[in-house]
């Protein structure tokens, strides 16, 4: 990985480490670290019991058999209690650490609107939910992965070095009329052979990491297109669409599959480097120490230990060659993860233009002083809008598709950041919001009423707003847990989004086309009801049914260049 690589890896790491439970954390994460030097010490001592095992066996000396056996099967059980509460403890600090990431990047994603505001960026970040879901874990994941297998690693290459180098002996190299003596020869070899494997593997794996980055993304995508569907469900179905969507699908998995066969071939090739990396491994050190055998200067137990010796030390300096799939996974893990998180800093550090701010007077009253409203691209929609709409209003918003009503009913809720002037509202005043499609969220039907509220009223309320609004055959399934939004039809969603007013009883109601599915006399019902539940309720609502006029006093018009006017209804 590259240095931005780095600092980008440690900002991602740093921040569980050094959070409130990084006491904690470090404890945890000390303990499991001093489990894997506990096995490597065992290693060692396995390692010196192959020279006593298979000296004795050279020896013939049975009556040193059993006792071998039974040291080996004492230490095997100790390595293999110790193996299995390291991998335990260490998916502890995994769950741990993951939960603690989730948090933070859900309390980002969701703070001042950056889910919303990454869509108005226009923001390249591809499944936002992926990256919360999957990257964090697999990041999570990798790194104690690698950090703990590097320890050990180095651990390993410590203890079994020392063993190595005073196995090898000397190895005398005769060059002409002198000859150099070469200590520790087959540490040596072994560290040599293990830089030119890591400078080897990185060459012919490089490629992976941005393939893997790539499929994490076309994956994703591929899902995409298909929770796309079953959110639309009913509109392909209308629209008999089956053989658009399938075109669809089948472009997406076409980039899934073409960059997994590219990932296959070049794993496979680096597959045949570390696997014949690792063959010839085997073999080298009983080359290496042949001579030393044969010439009587190393007993059986002696040429198994270096044996053993030297595999441990090949593997711990060959660990980045083993590694290397899964440091190339890792980078492109940091890669979504910062790309995102970049994003969302951006999202967040986008300042709205326009001051939201509260009125200490008594009412309720919308104030509105030299607001401007604007597109991304500059385009003014509403210029130095000042007008103040005292409590009890009822204002329609109009003018032609694109003009900037639904634009405007965003800014005046502080979630559209382009734009410039002061929007006041009566201190401790409610304002809630109704779209022209309700979000349902997934649970039960009590919890769709409730929303956006977290708790819901009494049965008997919620009961009553039920009947209200037309929708008395839902009453007894309140506690029903399914997906609402597909079964209810859009009428009857709006009819429930105004049993949430009802419910809420804010002193503002801002609605968005909020009746465009409602026949005309329902509409009005709607209206007039909530005049009657909430008598003073103050209603701004954009709309294009003339029917609408006669449910409002007053029309603010917009061009869409700008100017606007506010005039009485039928004066």
């Amino acid at each position: 990985m590259k240095k931005r690589s780095f600092r980008t890896f440690w900002h991602l790491f740093r921040g569980y480490w050094n959070s409130e439970h990084k006491w904690r954390a470090r404890g945890l994460l000390a303990f499991v670290i001093g489990l894997n030097f506990a096995s490597v010490y065992l290693l060692v001592r396995i390692n010196s019991w192959y020279n006593e095992f298979y000296n004795a066996l050279q020896q013939y000396a049975q009556e040193s058999f059993w006792p071998l056996v039974g040291e080996f099967t004492a230490l095997a059980f100790l390595y293999i209690i110790i193996a299995v509460y390291a991998i335990y403890l260490r998916q502890m600090l995994q769950i741990r650490w993951r939960t603690w990431m989730t948090d933070r990047y859900l309390a980002g994603w969701m703070q001042h609107q950056v889910y919303y505001r990454l869509q108005v960026l226009g923001s390249d970040t591809d499944n936002p939910d992926q990256r919360i879901s999957e990257d964090i874990n697999q990041f999570v994941t990798l790194t104690l992965q690698l950090l703990l297998g590097f320890l050990k690693q180095l651990t390993t290459l410590g203890a079994f070095g020392v063993v190595l180098w005073n196995l090898s002996g000397a190895f005398t190299v005769p060059l002409g009329s002198h000859e150099f003596v070469v200590y520790g020869y087959m540490f040596w070899f072994s560290l040599v052979y293990s830089i030119l494997g890591t400078v080897g593997a990185h060459l012919v794996g490089r490629r992976l990491i941005g393939l893997n980055f790539d499929q994490q993304r076309y994956e994703a995508d591929f899902r995409f297109n298909m929770m796309r569907v079953r959110e639309n469900s009913e509109s392909v179905a209308f629209y008999r669409g089956e053989d658009a969507e399938n075109v669809g699908f089948k472009e997406r998995f076409a980039h899934v599959i073409s960059n997994y066969w590219q990932l296959m071939r070049q794993t496979k090739l680096l597959n045949f480097y570390v696997n014949g990396y690792a063959q010839l491994a085997i073999i080298v050190p009983l080359v290496l120490a042949a001579p030393r055998y044969f010439g009587g200067e190393m007993a059986l137990g002696g040429l198994m230990q270096t044996v053993s010796a030297f595999g441990r030390v090949q593997d711990a300096l060959s660990y980045f060659v083993e590694s290397y799939d899964t440091i190339a996974q890792l980078a492109a893990v940091i890669r979504r993860l910062s790309t995102f998180t970049e994003h969302m800093e951006q999202a967040q550090a986008l300042e709205d233009g326009v001051a939201h701010e509260q009125s200490t007077a008594g009412e309720s009253a919308l104030a509105l002083a030299g607001l401007d409203v604007a597109l991304p691209d500059g385009r003014q929609l509403m210029q130095d809008c000042t007008v103040t709409l005292p409590a009890g209003s009822s204002v329609l918003v109009t003018g032609a598709s694109g003009t900037g009503k639904s634009t405007l009913l965003r800014t005046l809720a502080g979630i559209w950041p382009y734009g410039s002037g002061q929007v006041t509202i009566g201190q401790g005043s409610r304002a809630l919001f109704l779209p022209q499609r309700p979000y349902l969220p997934l649970g039960s039907l009590r919890r769709a009423l409730a929303y956006p509220r977290t708790a819901a009223g009494t049965d008997e309320e919620l009961a009553v707003a039920l009947r209200d609004v037309g929708l008395e055959r839902l009453v007894d399934k309140l506690d029903t847990i399914d997906d609402w939004s597909r079964i209810l039809s859009l009428g009857e969603q709006q009819r429930l989004a105004f049993a949430r007013v009802l419910l809420v009883k804010p002193q503002w109601v801002f609605l968005d086309e909020a009746t465009s599915a409602l026949d005309e006399p329902r509409e009005q019902e709607m209206y007039e009801l909530l005049r009657k539940r909430l008598p003073g309720l103050s209603i701004v609502s954009v709309g294009h049914r003339s029917t609408l006029f006669a449910q409002h006093e007053e029309e603010l018009h917009l061009t869409g260049d700008g100017s606007w006017t506010l005039q009485p209804i039928g004066g």
